[in-house]
Parts: C-alpha cells; structure tokens; sequence
C-alpha cells in the first residue's frame, strides 16, 4: 500500500513551519494516542503515521530530501555516508588514515617501495605479523551508527525492542541482522547506545567494531520534558483557582491527583515529587510539574453572567495593584 504524502498526514501546507509542524502533530497524537484510544486499530495506525511524518518533516535534512525527491528521497538519503537503512561507517581516529601518504612511492622499482595495504593497514591498526622490523596487527573492524526512534513512552520506561540493521560482511556488501536491544529507562533523545562486535567485521582474526544507536524520541502530545523533569499543561476555571479544588491529572506512571490551593494564579507550577523521568543510572526518579492555565467561561447562562457580575462589584483586590507599572 502506497504511503501518503507527509504534509497530508499532518494537514499543513508544504511552507509550513517548524512550529506549525509541531502544533499540527500534537493535536492529532492527542486525538489518536493510544492510550486514549484503547483496543482501536486504526487509530494505533494514525498514531504510527504520524509519528513517521513528523520524524521526517521536523528534520530540516530529511524534509528537504522529502521535498525534493518524495519517500524515495528519504530511503536515498538514509543510504548517504556509506551504507543503507541509515548505517553510517566512520574513521573513529584523529585525522585521515592517508595523511603523508606518498602514493608515487608505492611499489617503486628495485623493492624499496612500501606496500600500499600494509601500509594502510597499519595506519588503522595493522595486518599482522611483521615487515621490515616495524610490528603489525590485524585491523579492528569499522564502527557503524544509526538512528533508532522511539516514542515518548519507550525511552522513559525502557524495555526490549527488536531491530533490524544492515551489517558489513567482509565482501564490502551488507546483510540484514536482527537484533535484540535493551532501552533503558530514561534515555534522552539524541543519547548513544553501544552494542559491542555488532559493527563491521576486522581484518584476520581482529574483533568487529561496535553498532552505535542514536535515539531519537518522539515527542509527546501533553507532556514536555526537561532533563529528569516531565511539565504538563494543566487547565483549571475560574472557581477552580479561586476557592480551591482536587482534581485528576495523567503521569507518565499512571493517572493520579493533585491539590490546587485557593488562589492559585496562572502560571503557576504544582509539583508531584517522583512522578518524572528515571534515572537511567538508577538514581531515583524526576518530578512532574503541573503549569496552571486558568480557563475563563466560554459562555455562560442568564444565572452565572448575574453571579460574576455579582462577585465583580464585591471585589476588594485589584490585581494590577502591585505590577512596576501601576504605581
């Protein structure tokens, strides 16, 4: 089944903005979130969906890509720097491996030229055995790195999780691996994961580089994070702020309730101890904080218009009394 255009998932024009992007995909994730739309297939697909186009439109790389070339853009310019799906193969050593090299000398009559591959080699580690008196030793293999996305919800409970990656063979080519790969709790978007011998094979008996995982994390349609902190917008009435009240209110641990003081005023953050972020070093958990959006009547009835009126010809305070600019 062919896949639709990015911009028609999200419903924004092409010209649009990062932050338009963004708005976009919140407001659809909450609509089709699974959790509050439990046992529905296809609002699991959606949610998927979306999150696959706002991976794409919110990297300024990969949307011009998208832009100019469609989804084949996209698998294109996942083949850029040496390998598909992604895989990158990088020099991990200071410098380029061919820095001083005199190409004219290799293989120069009368043996005194050096050889081109050991040369090389030795300039990544070596081949083995020895030349001239000068040691060798069998190249390790090449480091690969790639992208693993994650929602919301996996990187801050962790888990298993299983991938696919294409693996360097010893022929130059790749074949596809899968792999079994533990998150743990609290990893932070753009955090590295190791997984040791999964990379390009060595030369001779030398050990495989290592598979690196870059993660990218989601983001959610109500919760912000900030380091081990999760804030979450939470909307109160006019009565609710004045007088008091207890309501419900979600955490990424589960649903729980929270306390408003009489007179909260807006902006104000109430703060649920060890309701955040874990820490992925086992130390302890972060807090959620609750940022308070008073939300006026949007109409009101006969009743209620003569009761603020009421209430606003037997209030004592004016609230502009104490900003810098009333006095």
């Amino acid at each position: 089944m062919a896949k639709r255009d990015y911009y028609e998932v999200l419903g924004v024009a092409r010209g649009a903005s990062d932050d338009e992007v963004r708005r976009a995909y919140r407001r659809l994730a909450r609509k089709y979130h699974p959790d509050l739309n439990p046992g529905d297939s296809q609002a699991e697909q959606k949610f998927k969906e979306l999150g696959e186009a706002y991976e794409v439109l919110c990297d300024p790389q990969k949307r011009q890509a998208y832009d100019r070339f469609g989804h084949a853009g996209i698998h294109a310019g996942a083949q850029a720097g040496g390998g598909p799906s992604g895989v990158r193969y990088t020099w991990s050593g200071e410098g380029s491996p061919f820095e001083g090299v005199d190409f004219e000398a290799f293989g120069a009559p009368g043996g005194e030229g050096v050889n081109l591959f050991e040369e090389l080699f030795s300039r990544f580690g070596g081949l083995g055995g020895r030349r001239g008196g000068r040691g060798f030793r069998a190249a390790r293999g090449q480091d690969v790195e790639t992208e693993l996305t994650l929602t919301f919800e996996q990187a801050v409970r962790g888990g298993e999780t299983r991938i696919t990656t294409e693996r360097p063979t010893e022929g130059g080519g790749t074949r596809p691996e899968k792999l079994s790969v533990r998150i743990p709790p609290g990893v932070e978007d753009g955090q590295r994961l190791r997984l040791r011998g999964k990379g390009g094979p060595g030369a001779g008996q030398a050990p495989p580089g290592d598979l690196y995982l870059v993660i990218r994390v989601l983001p959610h349609p109500w919760f912000r994070r900030e380091g081990r902190d999760v804030y979450l917008d939470l909307p109160i009435s006019v009565t609710e702020a004045a007088l008091g009240a207890k309501v419900d209110v979600p955490t990424i641990h589960g649903r729980t309730s929270v306390r408003i003081p009489p007179g909260t005023a807006a902006g104000a953050r109430l703060r649920l101890r060890g309701q955040g972020i874990p820490d992925a070093r086992g130390g302890g958990r972060g807090d959620q904080h609750c940022v308070i959006r008073i939300v006026p009547p949007r109409t009101m009835s006969e009743r209620e218009k003569k009761l603020f009126e009421e209430l606003r010809t037997l209030e004592t305070e004016n609230p502009r009394a104490g900003v810098p600019w009333n006095r």
